[in-house]
């Protein structure tokens, strides 16, 4: 049986009271606690390693270059990449989805009028970057709309879907309703019109197994804080030969083979996308991470989460007042709004009461409005989290609904 109890002593900012009281920290889709075997890792590194890479002969710089490229290779092999050449680091999710878009627009393999697909569901990282991509090529941007219950309309998606779709992008798992997206069957069918696809997995790479050989996807990002490990740190995984095919972006050291003033040759996968020093501490942090969370098991973190899901809806639904959104079958993320009270003061309250949620509309304006509401209380899990914390989340709101009522 899953016991969260025991892994809260690897998480040293747990161990601490808000207002007088036990932190129960339900924010985990903002951005996850760090385990001390991640901690451990970046201390390491500033401590015995600390050098640039793939630069200098001496000790430290060969010891520098062997573990970032080791923690690349654990990545790779924790995505099931066919290759470590796939993975890119970047700086999390945005910068890769903002990569992708770039370096699409200056391949000129999109024309006026081509279209870009992405879901009313999508955080704005994956909406912006976009909506500058369509400006700057000429393309339309295209949204699939979705039901009440924050499901995608798959009608409607088969409907947009033509020969002019060039791009899919699509998150995975909704940040704010949990909803889970069939991307296998989305991205195949984008495929089989010649789309290229994007996936957002900012949401999915701390709850579930990814094997990006078995996806029609021909992109996925994701953000290193999501699971366990440091800010600042990404990856951009990508297929070789779509990659190997597109210019690089950002221009600097490592980038390149040669440069002259007359010409520069770039770099081979994956540094041609890689310019400038990357974050070495945080591609190594993001390996301890994963390898934390592979040590533990993703099949029993994503049963316990599923369970702690049902449990804290379950818990909250005696609430007078309360509406739940998204659908029933939801993944690492609850959001719910009370009758006649703003979510601003709800979450107010509840952190007096030590209980760590997200207010707001959770960079999914758009989303919002599809409701008709500024935004949501929302509550995030985390392999540390348990049923007690989930009793505390229904306390600290039927305290504070009924202080505000």
């Amino acid at each position: 049986m899953f016991q969260p109890e025991s892994l809260i002593p690897d998480f040293p900012i747990l161990d601490q009271s808000i207002q007088g009281r036990r932190l129960v920290y339900l924010d985990n889709a903002a951005t996850t606690q760090k385990p001390m075997a991640v901690l451990l890792a970046s201390r390491h590194y500033y401590e015995a390693i600390n050098a640039n890479i793939h630069r200098g002969t001496h000790h430290l710089a060969r010891l520098a270059t062997e573990t970032f490229e080791k923690a690349r290779s654990t990545i790779a092999s924790h995505l099931n990449a066919s290759s470590s050449d796939e993975v890119i680091f970047t700086s999390g999710t945005t910068d890769g989805i903002n990569l992708v878009a770039n370096i699409l627009s200056l391949s000129g393999r999109i024309k006026p009028g081509d279209e870009v697909l992405i879901s009313v569901l999508e955080h704005h990282s994956n909406i912006v970057p976009w909506q500058m991509f369509c400006e700057r090529t000429g393309a339309i941007l295209k949204v699939i709309p979705c039901f009440e219950d924050g499901t995608l309309d798959q009608d409607a998606f088969h409907a947009l879907l033509s020969e002019r779709t060039k791009i899919l992008a699509l998150t995975w798992i909704s940040n704010c309703f949990g909803t889970v997206n069939p991307i296998n069957e989305m991205a195949k069918s984008a495929r089989n019109v010649g789309a290229l696809v994007l996936i957002d997995a900012a949401q999915v790479i701390a709850h579930s197994h990814i094997d990006v050989q078995a996806m029609d996807a021909d992109f996925l990002v994701f953000s290193g804080h999501k699971v366990y490990a440091p800010t600042g740190i990404g990856v951009l995984w990508g297929r070789a030969e779509i990659l190997n095919s597109l210019p690089p972006w950002r221009g600097g050291g490592e980038m390149i083979k040669e440069v002259s003033f007359e010409k520069t040759t770039y770099n081979d996968l994956p540094f041609k996308f890689e310019a400038g020093t990357p974050n070495i501490e945080g591609a190594i942090s993001l390996a301890a991470a994963i390898d934390f969370v592979n040590d533990i098991g993703l099949k029993p973190i994503h049963g316990h989460e599923e369970f702690l899901i049902r449990y804290a809806a379950e818990a909250l639904a005696e609430i007078p007042g309360i509406h739940f959104y998204g659908p029933s079958d939801r993944a690492g993320a609850l959001s719910f709004n009370v009758d006649g009270i703003h979510h601003y003061d709800l979450g107010t309250l509840m952190d007096q009461m030590g209980v760590a949620v997200r207010t707001g509309h959770h960079c999914c304006q758009p989303l919002m409005a599809r409701f008709g509401i500024t935004g949501t209380v929302r509550a995030s899990f985390a392999l540390y989290n348990s049923t007690s914390d989930i009793n505390a989340l229904a306390e600290a709101t039927r305290k504070a609904v009924k202080m505000l009522r």
